[in-house]
């Protein structure tokens, strides 16, 4: 049975994320606020501590910072109304387990519970190398629960309307998949190289993989030879086609970039394209 801790009152606990949490595998407790939360981790161990979403992002920042000190390897996922610039970044940086502004999609926070029902032994496997709120360099470890959570701190972290966001969201993670897959064949011992960064008019995610690289060319002629077809966006369903997900996410931003080897890759979407 895992553990898991809710900041919120025990009385609004049926109402809220309580239902997320089966009770055979889950024991649920509550704390009335961060500063207890902190607490009870002091007095007792737990698998997960969710916030409130009444919280600023900042503040949970705190919490995890104090967290650390007592418990280095909880697992804390913060979810929040309001956040400030560098909250993403530094919550990186604490390693939370992941980030959500509200309304939360609850499918996606399922999966991440999920994912610590699964993985028994807590490795963080996303390290902030450097980071600030216009750039920042991640080593990612190569695996697919770790990807999940990547990309929920992408989402955070843009700043493109809705549409667009889950677009470039998209491209992002296939490319990132696609390092994973053929680079790091998938080890986790592996790590894919992310580097983000914001400009007044683009945002350029740059992606390295630790392989040899693949063919670009390649997937591009077989594209040629069976043209991709008509999709209705991010989320539909993929048709059984090599390199497929790499070339949907060409149409969704303005230049994708493979180096010779075809071991790194840059993202490249403008921010305001009638200037």
């Amino acid at each position: 049975m895992k553990k898991v801790l809710l900041i919120e009152p025990q009385a609004d606990g049926s109402a809220g994320l309580e239902s997320l949490f089966d009770k055979p595998m889950w024991e649920v407790s509550y704390a009335a606020d961060n500063e207890g939360a902190l607490e009870e981790a002091k007095k007792e161990a737990f698998d997960l501590i969710v916030t409130n979403a009444a919280t600023s992002g900042t503040e949970d920042v705190v919490l995890l910072r104090r967290l650390r000190s007592v418990r280095p390897h909880t697992r804390l996922i913060i979810l929040t109304k309001e956040k400030m610039p560098g909250d993403v970044v530094n919550a990186l940086r604490y390693h939370a387990f992941s980030y959500f502004t509200v309304p939360v999609p609850r499918e996606d926070l399922r999966q991440l519970i999920d994912n610590v029902m699964h993985d028994p032994v807590w490795d963080d496997g996303l390290e902030l190398l450097q980071g600030t709120t216009e750039y920042a360099v991640l080593a990612v470890r190569c695996d697919l629960g770790t990807l999940d959570r990547l990309m929920q701190f992408a989402r955070a972290g843009l700043s493109f309307p809705e549409a667009e966001k889950e677009e470039v969201a998209f491209a992002f993670r296939e490319i990132v998949l696609n390092a994973m897959e053929h680079g790091g064949k998938f080890d986790p011992s592996k790590y894919v190289e992310v580097c983000y960064l914001k400009s007044k008019r683009q945002v350029t995610c740059r992606v390295k993989d630790p392989g040899d690289g693949f063919s670009l060319e390649e997937v591009l002629d077989a594209e040629k030879r069976k043209p991709l077809p008509d999709v209705d966006g991010p989320g539909a369903a993929e048709p059984e086609l090599e390199g497929y997900g790499l070339l949907l996410a060409r149409h969704y931003v303005d230049e994708l970039i493979y180096n010779e080897s075809g071991n790194e890759a840059f993202l490249i979407k403008w921010l305001d394209r009638g200037k």
